[in-house]
């Protein structure tokens, strides 16, 4: 049985939405580059032919991806979400002990995790450790460059 994909509902909205572009206008659009590249003649000397064959495969691979996480995605009701402990959905302000520096994240599922965005997923390190802990509270984490503290200072919402 196919494991669980914990989603926000922006996540799930995104995906679902990708999926629409993905399946409507890319298709059409990586069609018809093949069908232009097959009007060059030889394909087995055509690069444009290749190109647009790799892009196809790419798709294809994305869209059944997709397909596959919403099939088993458990949306998460913000709404639900308590501030007493660190879930899926909530917003963490921490303090890097180890750096004296606050630090925001949204706890996310793995599927939508982003770093750069500031939302770290529920089975990385840091989120793995903060899930169920509550404001007050010291968590620590084992990283690369050794372990660090995180002093949680306010549990929220999104």
């Amino acid at each position: 049985m196919a494991k669980s994909v914990m989603l926000t509902t922006e996540g799930y909205q995104k995906l679902v939405e990708e999926l629409e572009y993905l399946t409507g206008e890319k298709k059409m659009e990586v069609a018809e580059k093949i069908k232009v590249a097959r009007s060059f003649g030889d394909l087995s000397e055509n690069s444009e032919y290749e190109d647009a064959k790799n892009e196809q495969g790419i798709l294809e691979a994305r869209i059944a991806t997709i397909e596959a996480t919403l099939k088993v995605a458990v949306v998460i009701d913000e709404t639900n979400i308590s501030t007493e402990t660190v879930h899926v959905g909530s917003v963490v302000r921490l303090e890097n002990l180890k750096l004296s520096k606050e630090v925001t994240y949204m706890i996310t599922g793995s599927s939508e995790a982003n770093p750069k965005e500031a939302k770290l997923s529920d089975e990385s390190p840091v989120g793995k450790a903060l899930i169920g802990h509550g404001v007050g509270d010291v968590v620590e984490v084992e990283t690369p460059s050794g372990i660090i503290g995180f002093k949680i200072l306010e549990i929220s919402k999104k």
